[in-house]
């Protein structure tokens, strides 16, 4: 008989139980306005959120290519236990959810899903498609030396894109994923005005050239804007092409640089923001492996 122990999910693998789910159930928090958020970056577009009532979100943790040929990332994403595990999209630096220890996996969610003091939203949308303001111009590239269609409404599953609100303490909280730019009016419509916009933003304009993410944000009423798949030295390698968001950042005179990888925010604070620009840089909340390797024999 075949072997089949590394195929599929692989939760009955997991030592972890969902008990604080089961206490959370039983308390049955209601969702209040009161209390602050933990907002903590995790590299890539990786973020966990710690809600008031203690429930944990991590939105798109990140993976190297499956086919194994070439790495983006320098090190596997870091052993995470959550509550919740969601992905806006099935590529690989957003996809990694089989990596966590989680209770609950909401994998390209389309609908709503609501728990203890929690609802999260998923807006079916699609993928950038259009890449020309980029140096390299992939998905372009992707088009000529590949199947995979890029381009809606034919494209292939990887390059539909579910956009993401978290409405947790009074806010609204939306991760943007790989979304295009111009989604059509009714996505728009339903995004509504929103907190704290969780936005790809890199020196390289790899999803969204810098004018097309300050539209989204204009667009979105944005009160804080944290920028996210960017290119971190000691996080991902240089064959990704990424690169630091930090041009982009400095031209806003009020940008904040978080001094940690997981910031408590609270709602008060986000709600007196306007258009503020709030960045982790290189710092994340996890222990970065050391990458100096040792001399042969040491």
């Amino acid at each position: 008989m075949k072997d089949r122990s590394s195929e599929g999910l692989w939760a009955w693998r997991q030592p972890e139980n969902h008990n604080h789910m089961i206490e959370l159930q039983e308390a049955a928090p209601a969702a209040s306005a009161d209390g602050a958020i933990e907002l903590a970056f995790f590299g890539g577009s990786a973020f966990r959120i710690t809600t008031p009532a203690g429930l944990t979100l991590m939105l798109d943790p990140w993976r190297n290519p499956p086919w194994g040929t070439w790495d983006w990332y320098l090190y596997d994403f870091p052993a995470t236990q959550v509550d919740v595990a969601l992905s806006t999209h099935a590529h690989f630096d957003h996809d990694g959810l089989h990596q966590l220890s989680a209770n609950v996996i909401l994998d390209r969610l389309i609908g709503t899903y609501s728990f203890a003091d929690v609802t999260i939203t998923g807006i079916a949308d699609k993928h950038v498609s259009d890449s020309r303001h980029n140096a390299y111009d992939w998905a372009e590239m992707t088009r000529r030396l590949t199947h995979v269609g890029t381009t809606p409404p034919d494209n292939w599953r990887s390059f539909d894109n579910c956009l993401l609100i978290v409405e947790v303490a009074g806010l609204r909280i939306l991760h943007w994923g790989d979304n295009r730019p111009n989604p059509p009016e009714r996505v728009w419509e339903q995004l509504g005005q929103i907190d704290i916009l969780l936005l790809p933003v890199d020196g390289s304009q790899h999803v969204l050239s810098y004018e097309q993410a300050d539209a989204i944000a204009e667009r979105l009423k944005a009160r804080l804007i944290v920028p996210h798949h960017y290119g971190i030295w000691d996080v991902t390698t240089r064959g990704s092409t990424l690169l630091p968001p930090d041009s982009w950042v400095n031209a806003r005179a009020d940008a904040i640089w978080a001094e940690t990888g997981a910031m408590r925010l609270d709602p008060a604070f986000v709600k007196a923001q306007a258009g503020r620009v709030f960045c982790f840089g290189e710092k994340v909340a996890f222990d970065k492996p050391a990458l100096k390797a040792l001399p042969k024999g040491a």
